[in-house]
């Protein structure tokens, strides 16, 4: 089945909800989901949007700016932070216009709350600059933006499986998938394709990402000839819930949460004397499993407490219900009178797909442009999150350059005729599908997940040392091996999820082979990247982006120079 569109975005998260309802104005738009649309990831967001609106506090971009450049360890590229936090006011805004039910203040105001990293007068003190619902930002701002976008006639499809990017004559003409319901090829013809496939979370035993985080749209692109981004550089939030890894929010933190450890010390103060608990993540998530480490976990087990039970019950009611829901649910603690058990947990790719401030790919990482092929969200990589993403800046960066990414598109489609397709578009895929049904090995993809997401966690997570991390390399290629032996048991086509398995496992596969791969090379710790064996930030040597590209034997990494505007590289106190 073929259809045809001026512009097709393939994820149904904010990125690519904003992007598509940005460019349905004066194009014809397709949605396309792998799940059912609302229930995209980017719901899951709780802790609310970084703008400096000074509704609580005195605040302004510039701060917000050096607050996201330091948070990324330098490693961020300030002209794209610079857009995102002198834009984010005005996107907040556009929010509240389209229907998104902010919590409000006294004053009637968008209220606003302190978050990690965040901080007035370049790292002075901590400020309110997190817009917020409850804890349900994410949720209601990808709902309105829903309703919004069927509104505008952007038509939705769901539960579709894309493959591959279409590419004819250097530019990129569409997608081609399957659809789950069917098992039968399908094919999206258009001028422009938007990825906003989220991240990959699912490479990890333990991650606060759903199920369809397996990176599929870093794949495409990778497959297609892009050089994927800063790919080493992977967010473990500190505090998910123990076992689990589903996210107990920053929120609870900064309305009074307090870490501690196994004899009750608030151990943040000795790792991070002016922000506390409401340091960066990754500085929090060493500070934990240090504690653990030296034997101040909780009765000698691996995980620390998360104390809520000072706080009014009253206020956790309001303002972070879906937490305290969450804890009750699948723990059975009542938070306003026990501490929740807590550890770290994989939630946030800071690297991905290699864009300009326009959304618009860029092959080679550098300056060589995809015409046709743009990317938004946590696939992408504008690098305005650089070595380590500050919590809320992840909303508004989907807002921010999902919008841009949505005008440029309506541009680019008036001005490029419809390209013509690979003809075996659907062929391809059909053969594709038919191979995966016709396997009879003897391995079975839910043995490799397990072994590969153990790999992952174990050798290549918060700390990372040279012998892990080629023991980690070695182990994955030795997995991508088996995986050419997998036999499904599964024939049938209608809603086959072993199918859905296999095509997403060697997705994983090839993405963790890249993360370890760049993480080997980079020799220094860096935000989310910490070496063992490099304990120390190297600005001489390693101040630059990694570029890993797909070539005949295997992987090759490039660099490329990490824009420095207004703010030279510094230790990185807080």
């Amino acid at each position: 089945m073929i259809h045809q569109y001026d512009v097709v975005i393939v994820g149904a998260g904010i990125a690519g909800l904003t992007a598509g309802l940005q460019a349905s104005e004066t194009c014809k738009v397709a949605v396309i989901s792998k799940v059912y649309a609302p229930r995209s990831h980017s719901g899951s967001a709780q802790g609310g949007m970084a703008a400096a609106l000074g509704n609580e506090e005195d605040d302004c971009w510039e701060w917000h700016m050096f607050d996201t450049v330091k948070g990324g360890d330098y490693l961020v590229d300030q002209d794209m932070a610079e857009i995102l936090a002198r834009e984010a006011p005005e996107r907040v805004i556009e929010l509240e216009h389209l229907g998104v039910p902010f919590s409000r203040n006294e004053a009637g105001k968008i209220e606003q709350r302190r978050f990690g990293g965040h901080t007035r007068n370049l790292g002075e003190a901590p400020v309110k600059r997190s817009c917020y619902a409850s804890d349900r930002t994410g949720r209601v701002i990808m709902d309105t933006l829903y309703d919004n976008c069927l509104v505008r006639g952007v038509k939705i499809y769901n539960e579709v499986f894309v493959m591959s990017l279409l590419i004819s004559k250097g530019k990129c003409c569409g997608v081609s998938g399957y659809a789950l319901a069917t098992g039968e090829p399908i094919v999206f013809h258009a001028k422009a394709v938007l990825l906003a496939t989220g991240g990959c979370g699912r490479i990890f035993k333990t991650t606060s990402m759903s199920f369809a985080a397996t990176g599929d749209g870093f794949a495409a692109a990778f497959n297609a000839g892009v050089a994927l981004e800063d790919m080493e550089f992977v967010q473990f939030h500190p505090t998910g819930i123990y076992g689990l890894g589903i996210l107990v929010s920053e929120a609870a933190r900064a309305e009074g949460g307090i870490l501690r450890n196994g004899k009750g010390d608030r151990f943040m103060e000795r790792y991070a004397s002016t922000l506390k608990d409401l340091a960066p993540r990754d500085i929090i998530s060493r500070a934990i499993l240090t504690e653990i480490a030296e034997g101040r976990g909780v009765e000698g087990s691996d995980y620390v407490y998360l104390d809520l039970s000072h706080l009014r019950k009253a206020m956790q009611e309001q303002k972070l219900s879906e937490v305290t829901s969450f804890v009750k649910t699948y723990l059975g603690i009542d938070a306003t009178k026990d501490p929740i058990p807590v550890a770290p947990t994989c939630h946030y790719m800071m690297g991905g797909v290699p864009t300009d401030a326009q959304g618009r790919v860029l092959a080679d990482g550098k300056t060589q442009s995809l015409p046709g092929l743009y990317a938004a969200g946590e696939c992408a990589c504008v690098s305005v999150h650089g070595a380590n993403r500050l919590g809320t800046n992840s909303l508004v960066d989907l807002v921010v350059f999902g919008k841009r990414a949505g005008k440029d598109i309506s541009n680019y489609v008036k001005e490029n005729p419809l390209q013509l397709f690979p003809t075996d578009a659907e062929s391809a895929v059909a053969t594709k599908i038919d191979s995966l049904l016709a396997s009879t090995g003897n391995e079975r993809m839910g043995e490799i997940r397990s072994e590969m997401q153990r790999t992952m966690t174990q050798q290549c997570s918060v700390f990372r040392d040279n012998n892990n991390l080629k023991q980690a390399l070695n182990k994955i290629r030795q997995l991508k091996n088996r995986f050419g032996n997998i036999g499904l048991t599964s024939k049938g086509k209608a809603f086959n999820y072993e199918l859905e398995d296999a095509l997403e496992l060697e997705n994983m596969l090839n993405l963790a082979e890249i993360i370890v791969f760049c993480a080997l090379q980079r020799q220094e710790s860096r935000g989310s990247h910490y070496r063992n064996d490099y304990p120390e930030r190297d600005d001489a040597g390693w101040l630059k982006h990694t570029l890993a590209a797909k070539v005949q034997n295997g992987l090759q990494i490039n660099y490329k120079h990490v824009t420095v505007t207004r703010f030279e590289p510094k230790a990185r106190v807080y």
